[in-house]
């Protein structure tokens, strides 16, 4: 099994945010690493110029099968097929209670806003790498969830029943893949100190979770993506199909 230095590893949505704190962690580690984004093109070449020669910027509509599929050519041609597979990607959502939508008001479509790059995007991806993981005989999916699933303290439903379905599809797929030596694993954070999603978030909100937390903080994107890490690592070798909350003990699974 290759150590995390030897592996190319792919971030989607990798660009701002939680994926930038993926992309950089996995970076210091030794990884090549190649960041995905749909429309953020300066925050990616800012974090491949952060990091030459070590994180490389890949634009891509990952609700798109054939525009993912040309994408991850281009990385195996350039940089080495991708053996780890970070799903990150999230469609535009902002973390504010108050002006969330509320069930009664709210479509089908922005269900499907959320699922076409959750659940459509983590398919897309799985199965442009899927290839290069088989002949290898190995490879790790993580996938990035959310504590709304199991306590959905805000009733976020369309970003949430996005979620819920991305783990279905992660315990599905560990089963699926796990006799070709590929793992598949989620990872699932509650509301982050911070990232573009809950800038949006009142300090107030945020200091009610820390006092709610036993470890006393709002977690960080750079403790959730140490999380990310361990699951892409040799370390964790014997664990697929699982979902880790990482949210400071908030939550109890």
């Amino acid at each position: 099994m290759k150590t995390i230095d030897q592996q190319t590893i792919l971030v989607t949505g990798g660009a701002r945010g939680l994926g930038a704190a993926i992309a950089r962690t996995f970076a210091r580690a030794g990884a090549t690493v190649a960041v995905n984004y749909f429309e953020s093109a300066d925050r990616a070449h800012a974090l491949s110029e952060e990091f030459p020669g070590k994180i490389f910027a890949y634009q891509a509509d990952v609700r798109r099968q054939q525009t993912v599929r040309q994408m991850v050519d281009q990385i195996t041609t350039e940089l080495g097929a991708p053996t780890v597979v970070i799903h990150n990607a999230l469609a535009s959502y902002q973390f504010n209670g108050d002006a969330r939508d509320h069930l009664e008001a709210l479509t089908y479509d922005a269900f499907l806003a959320q699922t076409e790059v959750g659940v459509g995007g983590l398919l897309n991806v799985m199965q442009a790498c899927l290839p290069a993981m088989k002949a290898a005989g190995c490879g790790h999916v993580v996938v990035i969830g959310t504590n709304l699933v199991q306590h959905p303290v805000v009733p976020y439903h369309d970003y949430t029943a996005n979620k819920a379905a991305l783990l279905a599809l992660v315990r599905t797929s560990a089963k699926d893949l796990g006799h070709f030596g590929i793992r598949v694993n989620m990872v699932s954070g509650g509301l982050l100190r911070t990232t573009d999603a809950s800038a949006a978030t009142p300090d107030a909100v945020f200091d009610l979770i820390a006092q709610q937390t036993p470890l006393g903080h709002v977690t960080t994107p750079k403790e959730l993506a140490d999380a990310v890490l361990f699951f892409a690592s040799p370390w964790s070798r014997a664990i697929t199909g699982q979902n880790l909350v990482v949210d400071g003990g908030l939550t109890c699974n």
